[in-house]
């Protein structure tokens, strides 16, 4: 048994100290929960933004290497190709790429009577575009000018 009633009363009061400081308020949780959310948020803005980037990566690639072939089509044949699909039909490209922006193949192709040698006996598509009439918000120019 205790000594005296104060022995009694300080082991209540170190008690109570225990069970409250045994959890979390509410206020706590809430404050941790916020900061989450904040940095989900930013974690989630970030990543749209490296994904945009990604795609107007790839956009790029796949211009150039359309407006390598159609250049090496017209030279090697001495006649530029009337569709994208000739440079698939002569091995120039495995497949028309599908556009990174508007997620097809519909990309907008550009036809001049622009001759690449003396020897080209027609002409046809001199360049490829996307169709997307979007901003770049990295470039800050559509990518239909690209």
């Amino acid at each position: 048994m205790l000594a005296n009633k104060s022995d009694e009363q300080m082991i209540r009061g170190n008690r109570r100290r225990i069970c409250r400081s045994a959890g979390f308020t509410l206020i706590e949780l809430m404050v941790v929960m916020a900061i989450i959310l904040v940095l989900l948020g930013i974690a989630v803005a970030r990543y749209e933004r490296a994904v945009l980037r990604a795609h107007e990566t790839v956009l790029h690639s796949d211009l150039q290497a359309m407006r390598e072939a159609i250049d090496n089509y017209t030279r090697d044949k001495e006649a530029a190709p009337q569709s994208l699909d000739d440079l698939v039909s002569a091995g120039y490209v495995r497949s028309v790429p599908i556009d990174p922006i508007t997620h097809a193949k519909d990309w907008r192709t550009e036809f001049k009577d622009v001759v690449l040698s003396p020897d080209q006996s027609t002409t046809g598509i001199t360049d490829v575009h996307s169709n997307s009439e979007l901003i770049s918000p990295f470039e800050g120019t559509p990518y239909s000018s690209w």
